[in-house]
């Protein structure tokens, strides 16, 4: 298969996530509703090591707007953890996209499972309303910019 997601220079950040027992359905392999799971996992351990864990960029309040997730190949249950790698694909003045490939460590293998994007806004939530990136924040994000998802079904 040929890798859909950017070459490493376009996908800066990459992170193991676990998987649960409990991630599996009835037809033994990941649900789709449990990438979802994974994918809130590596945004959380993300965003600790590029803002730091002083200062996440979660603790100010962030909201999901919106997921597209495209499902390449079955995910079954294992010991070992699925990467995820992850990179910004655009950015907006209270939020950013973020673009994923759920794949098998390189020790693994070479199978990409999943690509997804995931929108985010920034989220005030005394005042109830969107709030404005930081320039720091801008800059974070700036140094994780990558291409846009390649979706296969998108292109038709």
């Amino acid at each position: 298969m040929v890798d859909p997601v950017p070459e490493a220079s376009e996908r800066p950040y990459r992170t193991e996530v676990p998987l649960r027992w409990s991630d599996m359905d009835a037809y033994g392999h990941v649900n789709n509703v449990q990438y979802l799971r994974l994918l809130e996992d590596a945004r959380i351990i993300g965003f600790r090591e590029w803002f730091g864990a002083d200062r996440s960029l979660l603790d100010g309040g962030v909201v999901v707007s919106r997921h597209e997730i495209e499902y390449l190949a079955p995910l079954t249950y294992r010991p070992q953890p699925i990467e995820v790698d992850m990179w910004v694909t655009s950015v907006h003045g209270a939020g950013f996209n973020l673009g994923y490939a759920v794949r098998d460590p390189e020790a693994l293998g070479e199978t990409v499972y999943a690509l997804a994007e995931t929108g985010l806004v920034l989220y005030d939530f005394t005042t109830a309303s969107p709030r404005r990136l930081t320039k720091d924040d801008r800059a974070i994000l700036a140094t994780h910019a990558g291409d846009a998802v390649a979706f296969r079904w998108s292109r038709r």
